[in-house]
């Protein structure tokens, strides 16, 4: 099956994302090893998309995206809770066992 978002075919999770948001997910998210002077300019570029009247609904795109996601894979949010190690007793010199 093919999923297009408006006339652009989404080929890929990371398209479809895209596409839906209007936006690289890059420019919020980053990418790795970015130095200090992109991070500032991405950060920069990202406060003036939202400062733009044309993405003033990109936090309820945001919002239902993610719901969506959470709706669609509930999976993710399976807490396994990890067995602690048993701690160990040390004696402390000058205390009586």
């Amino acid at each position: 099956m093919r999923t297009y978002i408006g006339r652009h075919q989404a080929l890929s999770a990371e398209d479809f994302t895209e596409l839906a948001l209007g936006t690289p997910v890059e420019l919020w998210l980053g990418v790795e090893d970015e130095t200090d002077e992109e991070r500032a300019a991405r950060l920069d570029a990202a406060r003036d998309i939202l400062a733009d009247p044309e993405y003033s609904d990109l936090p309820d795109h945001l919002i239902r995206l993610a719901a969506g996601v959470i709706e669609d894979h509930p999976d993710l949010f399976d807490v396994v809770p990890l067995a602690r190690p048993a701690r160990r007793r040390t004696a402390r010199r000058g205390v009586a066992a």
